[in-house]
């Protein structure tokens, strides 16, 4: 049985931490029912702007997630498609369901990526270890100009992001839409270095 410690918390952190639940909530729920036309047409402008990133320009190796459809995520295939053709190496977020950590693994053939648990497409258990990247694309369901981001709550990106960036460079990528004024920072909240949504790319570094 999980231990409830929300009455641990300091007053001014459980607040955060439920405000932060509601903001999930709501803006998972506006992002579902976006048609999927507008869903793939607002994911080719963020690819438009990541191609123009300069970050991204002299990439070498760069992380992306492979989008949950039913979700309506920010769809980064073509991407990933036009990354390879000039020779990056792309990886993807794995979870050992043994220890629950999460690790970027190099992926040659999207074909090998498959839900294995955590409800979105990963690589096999066999794929290469990552241990260095130029660009880590990170998902999010909420962020705000200073590059706070609000996740599915499990912590994931949180805990992984400091073993790679920096140096590499971690971008959040979402719809404009999701760019909310301030996302409530808790405790183990790890910001990105820059935001990009299809209309605008602000740089979080020096905020």
């Amino acid at each position: 049985m999980t231990r409830d410690h929300s009455h641990e918390l300091a007053p001014e952190e459980f607040l955060r931490i439920k405000v932060k639940a509601e903001l999930r909530k709501r803006l998972r729920g506006v992002r579902k029912t976006m048609p999927l036309e507008a869903a793939q047409e607002r994911s080719n402008k963020i690819i438009a702007q990541l191609e123009a990133h300069p970050a991204v320009k002299s990439a070498k190796s760069i992380a992306l997630f492979w989008p949950i459809e039913a979700r309506k995520e920010v769809d980064l295939r073509p991407f990933d498609r036009a990354l390879r053709a000039r020779g990056a190496r792309i990886a993807y977020p794995h979870i050992n369901p043994e220890t629950d950590v999460m690790t970027f693994r190099f992926v040659d053939d999207v074909a090998a990526l498959e839900e294995q648990g955590y409800g979105f497409a990963e690589p096999p258990p066999d794929a290469p270890h990552v241990h260095e990247l130029d660009v880590v694309i990170v998902p999010a369901i909420a962020i705000d100009p200073t590059g706070h981001r609000i996740g599915y709550g499990a912590g994931y990106y949180d805990r992984t992001l400091p073993r790679f960036a920096p140096p590499a460079v971690s971008i959040a990528v979402g719809y404009d839409w999701q760019l909310v004024a301030e996302v409530p920072a808790t405790e183990h909240d790890v910001r990105v270095a820059w935001v990009v949504t299809d209309t605008r790319v602000l740089d979080a570094r020096g905020t």
